[in-house]
């Protein structure tokens, strides 16, 4: 399977009612997809290749909220950082060029989590990403009212 194909597959379960389309926002970045341990701890590697100003994987899908570890890679001659979201507090990793840094992340709800590079103009140049989690909202956060119709 080409690397296209597989981005299209993964744009594609996003796709439709009631799932997470927001992904498709960033429709011209790579798509990737975190990885379950067993006990239930996500993990993913994202990367800022040389010359590119962009992330790889741009979006980054988990299948459902929870703790994300990720490990984020600089392999650009320039310096940059990464903001990312997680319940509670951002958290900011400062990646000097050829660097890397780990950051663990709790994202408990469904939706679409914004990160990106707050060094010096790197966002205005498009170094910004997104984390999609899919799942449904935990029960104590829905609201009381009947159930609703769904595709």
């Amino acid at each position: 399977m080409t690397a296209a194909q597989e981005r299209e597959e993964l744009l594609a379960e996003l796709a439709g009612q009631n799932r997470a389309t927001i992904g498709a926002v960033l429709g011209t970045g790579s798509i990737g997809k975190a990885t379950e341990r067993a006990d239930g701890t996500m993990e993913a590697t994202i990367r800022i290749p040389e010359d590119a100003m962009a992330w790889d994987p741009a979006i980054l899908i988990l299948p459902h909220g929870g703790k994300v570890e990720l490990t984020i890679i600089n392999d650009d001659k320039n310096t940059h950082a990464c903001l990312l979201p997680s319940n509670g507090e951002r958290q900011f990793i400062g990646l000097l060029n050829h660097s890397k840094g780990r950051a663990t992340l709790e994202l408990d709800g469904p939706g679409c989590y914004w990160y990106g590079s707050p060094a010096g103009n790197d966002e205005g140049r498009g170094l910004t990403g997104a984390i999609v989690v899919g799942g449904e909202v935990p029960p104590e956060a829905k609201l009381d009212r009947p159930a609703q119709p769904r595709p």
